[in-house]
């Protein structure tokens, strides 16, 4: 098992997944965060500087939107990829 997906499709949640990834990491998870369908909406220092700590602390961060992968550092994930993480994971998060 790959412990939890954090799965978020909501503009507007998009920094709550991350911070719930960062909590969830906290607590020794290993946590994959895939952000679908969408760029992240306002890339601040803030929600910048909380990416660095998801790296930091091993989290993995995944998107199917090609400019989060271009410009943000995320790996690229399609459907299959994505039912992987999915089955594998012992929780999902969705946002």
């Amino acid at each position: 098992m790959s412990g939890v997906t954090v799965i978020i499709k909501d503009t507007y949640q998009q920094y709550e997944g991350l911070r719930t990834s960062l909590g969830l990491l906290l607590h020794a998870a290993s946590v994959n965060m895939v952000v679908l369908d969408h760029e992240i909406a306002d890339m601040d220092e803030a929600y910048e500087d909380n990416m660095g700590f998801l790296d930091e602390m091993e989290g993995e961060r995944y998107s199917n939107n090609q400019v989060n992968i271009e410009k943000y550092g995320f790996k690229p994930i399609d459907p299959d990829k994505l039912v992987s993480l999915i089955n594998e994971s012992e929780q999902i998060v969705p946002f």
